[in-house]
């Protein structure tokens, strides 16, 4: 009897179906060894062992298309989505950390609750004035897609504004769970997390989470900025977004009255970050939204 290879739990690679396969693939590779193995008497060991090569063969190439399959997904999932877009559309791409977040100048003082204004109406044009571009396509989420909002809705030249996870509006879904991110970041290893992203990352974190828990911040609200808006907008909420309802979209629809066109689009299996749980589903949506204006 040829030594045989058995699975083993350790084996795993963490995914279902390519256990299986491998599995599969350690059984069918005993199958041929047993082959081998049979005496010179055995006239059916040549059938059998060109049968079990066959399928080995069927197997092994079905199962490498498997791999490549799941890797081309965490490529997707993982590389920047700077640079799906630029792929996708061929428009030259620039991404920017603001004042306070990444390498860029350490937070001097908190936030105050005017702080996405500012950025919307005063950094964000003086940055692109400095690297002359002209009527962007801007792409926001979160806080940046709120700022996108407020630099459009102040009359800027813009071609089209992309929002994901908008706030137009303070919710109380908002305020829990930017509360149990205080507690995340105090009882975890969110900030081991976070640092690999930000200078000073505690200070970063407190000047988000201050100001966001503070309570002169229930009352911000942005939906006056909305009529301002002329191009067209494409809206990306998840349905389970932890920081926001679909109340904020439909906010962004009703408000931007005068804009081009408003296109919603809300995204099942989708929490906060659309662009990292349905990575596919937002480059296709943007890519369409560009080739539109």
């Amino acid at each position: 009897m040829a030594n045989r290879v058995e699975w083993d739990p350790r084996h795993s690679v963490g995914n279902a179906d390519l256990d299986d396969q491998h599995r599969d693939i350690m059984a069918r590779c005993t199958a041929l060894g047993d082959c081998l193995a049979a005496p010179d008497t055995d006239v059916e060991a040549d059938r059998r062992f060109d049968r079990a090569l066959a399928a080995l063969m069927t197997l092994a190439r079905a199962h490498f298309a498997a791999e490549e399959a799941l890797l081309a997904a965490q490529r997707l999932a993982h590389q920047g989505l700077e640079l799906h877009l630029a792929a996708a559309t061929g428009c030259r791409t620039l991404v920017y950390s603001r004042y306070g977040y990444g390498q860029s100048d350490l937070l001097e003082a908190p936030f105050g609750t005017d702080y996405m204004h500012r950025e919307g109406r005063e950094t964000l044009p003086e940055l692109l004035a400095a690297l002359e571009i002209e009527n962007p396509v801007l792409v926001g989420h979160s806080d940046g897609a709120s700022i996108a909002l407020l630099h459009a809705g102040a009359g800027h030249a813009v071609a089209g504004v992309v929002v994901m996870a908008p706030h137009c509006f303070v919710e109380d879904i908002s305020i829990r769970s930017i509360a149990a991110a205080k507690v995340a970041f105090e009882t975890t290893d969110l900030p081991a997390k976070l640092g690999r992203y930000h200078r000073d990352v505690d200070r970063t974190f407190s000047g988000w989470n201050d100001i966001w828990l503070h309570p002169d911040f229930r009352a911000w609200n942005i939906e006056d900025c909305l009529p301002g808006i002329r191009c067209p907008i494409l809206a990306i909420q998840g349905e389970d977004d932890e920081y926001g309802t679909m109340a904020q979209i439909e906010a962004i629809a009703a408000g931007a009255r005068h804009s081009a066109g408003v296109e919603l689009l809300k995204l099942a299996d989708c929490r906060h970050s659309a662009h990292k749980d349905q990575t596919a589903a937002v480059i296709e949506a943007i890519e369409r939204f560009v080739e539109s204006l």
